[in-house]
């Protein structure tokens, strides 16, 4: 072994309590890396692969009813590929152990060939063979959640005709990556789920025998998707085709894009924080020892050693450190990673996820640590490689020292012995104490940054269905109805209030920009479901204006009092200029709103609504669910609460997981960084905290100089810590917003509370440490005069 490479297993040896302290943050920084590309790529990777196997369409189009023969000229369409026609119907189903109504969407298999386009993977059983009536394959997320078995018989209604299902398969499908019954922000696998039937027997049932009212199409590479969109909008607009819409629209596709995306930005930010504040540590590690080892620089260039040598020496160091730290994050990460996919396979289901993290992220997040190592000793081996031999033997110029600031300004006669000395020291060194602080402030920043999403998410629940959406079940007509109906329901033994709504699909231009979306006509007065605005305001729905979620307005550049044009795509297809009246903050989708006699009068109808919203009597729940379940003019019916606890059961457990993660992963940052610069101060103030002993002061006033050191920045960089995971979490807030949904910017003092706590946990145990150090000290040894 080279006499350097001795000299550098002596010094991490000396120094392996910073060691270990600036490993931990560099694999923390790293560890976070890797979990979230890793797992972004496992599930990229298992998305692609899915999507190209089975044939996912690249459009897909709904209709109310067209002949097969229509297919054939959507077929003919300059850069069409691959068509597949089929029947698509909602059913209700009556199951076991469940009072209110399950909902489901049935879906026609191709007859006498193989699988087209969408193709479903089978888990198990088989497909449905034509001319067996009532078979069905099951989608295995709402298999699971009943226990369902092969040859299991099921109750439903569909186009108002009661029907008995046996389930012969369960089957995925790339459509419904994750199943989201429409009207609803969460999956709820136990009330939700998808059917696939033989196209001759779900086209009896629905009446759709020799039509189709599905359309879905992949298209040659290269051709052009809005051109493709136009000249099917045309064909089938005559039919009551209610707009094409392109992969990345359709809702499972687009779920699973935000996902990703989210996990990109995780992927980005916090590892970013983790590395800067490694880099810091580094730094003031790495001048710390070459302050020490002035001398010693000197007799290594003395014997020979070229100033390359010498800096190559301490980068050594600094790489080592920095490898050490990263191949624990590396295999920290990857643990995660893998627990980061088992929990995604509870929510997408795929046929296969398999954990495939790539060779490249590996590589990447060492490039990634070296060259925060490197941002952070660059200036103090540069340094070194400039330093003469003469000048390195000679010690330092003496520091200059003054009265502190609050001295100057006559506040000196309020502080003890010790405490003026603290302020000096800090007021000498101001860069490092600001550096010290900020690393602290960083680690308070990351654990406000953790339970942001528990406080945003809290906020939507409150906001959205507590004050917004009041209602307890939402009912969904198989088609428009007269207003008689909503008496039907008020009738209803346990309804309490009924009030309607009206939806109805169409697209909205402004300029250039335009977006298909839905039109939900709401009762003036409505108070089951309300508007509000960011100040939680209730916006009326009165006159023949257009209420626009703020996302929307933004998309189409348009503010209250501007008009659009509103094309409906149903029935006549009318198409009007209607004034923007109000905005509403909402978080999830893009929805418009409008006075439901308006709409009416829009569309050229009468007074025809598509449901109503319910409010229950508790206690006779049951018997409105029994009286749903028997209407078959009943589409579907969503419950508040039960979306509520599938959300909470679904994500909640992965929340407190992370939660927990950021927690961890915030305390190695306070430690790390309060307990490198105790240690630093403690080795750079040994002699002098030696002769404070010999002089009288106690072991307690002595440490109470060192430490009161700490506590200062420690109070001085939790209110700035605060004020940056304030920051950071708008940041967080505005990346990961999607058209799909919104993460409400809301923090709770709890939060604030919580993150002041731990960096005060982590601060007393990292100066329980130091202070431990500090009784041990051998004061002969500290007195010394180094030669």
């Amino acid at each position: 072994m080279k006499a350097l490479d001795r000299k550098l297993v002596r010094d991490l040896a000396s120094m392996k309590g910073q060691a270990l302290a600036i490993g931990a943050v560099m694999a923390c920084g790293v560890a976070v890396f890797v979990m979230a590309m890793t797992t972004l790529r496992s599930l990229t990777v298992a998305k692609n692969a899915y999507y190209a196997e089975n044939r996912f369409a690249d459009i897909f189009a709904s209709l109310v009813r067209a002949p097969v023969s229509l297919a054939r000229r959507v077929a003919e369409i300059e850069g069409v590929a691959a068509l597949d026609h089929r029947v698509v119907e909602a059913l209700t189903l009556d199951m076991p152990g469940l009072p209110e109504p399950a909902t489901g969407r049935a879906l026609s298999l191709p007859e006498g060939k193989a699988q087209g386009l969408n193709r479903i993977h089978l888990e198990s059983g088989r497909l449905p063979e034509p001319g067996r009536a009532g078979e069905v394959a099951v989608s295995e997320a709402f298999a699971e959640a009943h226990a369902l078995r092969l040859g299991q018989r099921l109750e439903a209604t569909l186009r108002g005709r009661r029907q008995i299902l046996t389930v012969v398969g369960v089957a995925l499908s790339p459509e419904y990556l994750i199943q989201v019954q429409p009207g609803s922000l969460f999956p709820d696998d136990r009330r939700f789920g998808i059917f696939w039937m033989a196209r001759r027997e779900l086209a009896a049932v629905s009446g759709m025998e020799g039509a189709f009212n599905d359309l879905t199409l992949q298209l040659a590479t290269g051709a052009s998707e809005d051109e493709a969109i136009r000249r099917v909008d045309r064909l089938l607009a005559p039919y009551g085709g209610s707009g094409a819409i392109t992969r990345r629209n359709q809702y499972s596709a687009r779920f699973i894009a935000d996902e990703l995306k989210g996990l990109r930005t995780m992927g980005t930010i916090p590892p970013l924080i983790f590395l800067g504040v490694a880099a810091f540590l580094l730094n003031i590690s790495l001048r710390r020892i070459l302050a020490l080892q002035r001398e010693q620089v000197a007799v290594l260039k003395a014997f020979g050693y070229t100033p390359l040598e010498v800096g190559g020496h301490y980068a050594k160091l600094v790489a080592v450190i920095v490898l050490l730290g990263t191949a624990v994050g590396c295999g920290l990460g990857t643990w995660m990673g893998c627990g980061m996919l088992v929990m995604y396979g509870n929510v997408y289901r795929f046929p296969t996820a398999v954990f495939t993290p790539g060779f490249a992220i590996y590589p990447g997040s060492v490039a990634l640590a070296l060259a925060a190592g490197a941002l952070g000793v660059f200036g103090g081996v540069r340094a070194t490689m400039k330093l003469a031999p003469a000048e390195a033997m000679r010690p330092e110029a003496p520091a200059s020292y003054h009265p502190s600031l609050l001295e100057r300004l006559g506040l000196g006669r309020f502080l003890s012995q010790p405490a003026r000395i603290v302020m000096r020291e800090m007021g000498r060194r101001p860069l490092k104490a600001m550096f010290t602080a900020l690393g602290i402030a960083f680690a308070s920043a990351i654990l406000i940054v953790g339970n942001f999403g528990k406080d945003a998410i809290d906020h939507l629940i409150d906001f959205q269905f507590g004050i917004a959406e009041r209602d307890d079940a939402r009912v969904q007509f198989v088609e428009a109805k007269p207003w008689r109906a909503l008496g039907e329901l008020e009738n209803i033994r346990g309804v309490l209030r009924a009030e309607p709504f009206r939806g109805v699909a169409s697209r909205l231009r402004h300029g250039a920009r335009s977006k298909q979306v839905g039109i939900m006509g709401l009762a003036e007065g409505s108070g089951l479901f309300r508007l509000l605005d960011r100040d939680e305001q209730v916006i009326p729905v009165r006159g023949s204006g257009l209420v626009l979620s703020t996302v929307l307005a933004e998309l189409l550049d348009l503010g209250v009092g501007d008009t659009v044009q509103v094309e409906v795509l149903d029935g006549e297809r009318p198409v009007r200029q209607v004034k923007v009246s109000g905005l509403v903050a909402d978080f999830a989708g893009t929805a418009a709103y409008m006075n439901l006699e308006a709409l009416n009068r829009l569309l050229g109808e009468g007074r025809v609504i598509s449901g109503a919203y319910l409010q229950l009597d508790g206690n006779d729940e049951n018997s409105v669910f029994s009286a749903l379940k028997d209407r078959p003019g009943v589409a579907g019916v969503s419950l508040k609460k039960a979306m509520l606890k599938s959300f909470l059961d679904t994500f909640a457990e992965n929340l407190l997981r992370m939660r927990m993660v950021n927690i961890f992963f915030a305390s190695v940052i306070a430690i790390g960084v309060v307990y490198s610069s105790a240690r630093i101060s403690f080795s750079e103030r040994g002699r002098d905290l030696a002769t404070l002993r010999v002089i009288g002061l106690t072991r307690g006033e002595v440490s109470g100089i060192l430490l009161g050191e700490l506590a200062v920045l420690t109070a001085v960089a939790i209110p700035v810590g605060l004020c940056i995971g304030y920051g950071l979490c708008a940041l967080m807030s505005k990346a990961l917003e999607t058209e799909l949904y919104r993460i409400p910017f809301v923090i709770n003092p709890s939060t604030y509370g919580l993150a002041a706590i731990v960096i005060l946990a982590a601060s007393v145990f990292s100066g329980f440490i130091v202070r431990r150090k500090l009784d041990q000290l051998d004061m002969v040894t500290a007195l010394k005069i180094r030669e």
